[in-house]
């Protein structure tokens, strides 16, 4: 009998999430293979419906535009931070920091340029605005 993913599946697989043309950003091919919970918030709605349907052994690879992946890079999340509002003093561009806003939450950003007074800092996602390559094989469901 043919296993195949469903939406609320728990599946073994390896995965490759590389920029489209680009170098890999993860990939378990060649260590650990994942093991996800469909249908539980762990990965991206569209990342879910690429694997929904798959059969177990099987190896796809499917190209997705920036709005099926991590979204469009919106400009109104790159901030100008003045570096005396800053808690830390070591601060180096294209690192990320953590922030806590008024209510608790937390939030990444990265650091895109800073100087002596200013710090830009990037709150999309890495990936935002990119199209990204997904390779998947699914090994097997649970």
């Amino acid at each position: 009998m043919i296993q195949t993913v469903l939406p609320n599946s728990l599946v073994t697989l390896n995965y490759r999430i590389a920029l489209e043309g680009g170098p890999s950003v993860i990939d378990t091919f060649a260590g650990t293979p994942a093991t996800l919970q469909l249908g539980a918030g762990e990965i991206l709605p569209s990342l879910e419906a690429c694997l929904t349907g798959m059969e177990v052994g099987k190896f796809q690879s499917f190209l997705l535009e920036p709005e099926q992946a991590f979204g469009t890079h919106k400009p109104e999340l790159v901030e100008r931070v003045r570096r005396a509002d800053m808690m830390e003093s070591e601060i180096e561009a294209m690192s990320i920091m953590e922030f806590t806003a008024p209510d608790g939450s937390r939030y990444q950003g990265l650091v895109r340029e800073v100087d002596d007074e200013i710090a830009v800092i990037d709150f999309n996602h890495p990936l935002a605005g990119k199209s990204i390559r997904l390779d998947v094989e699914v090994i097997g469901i649970l």
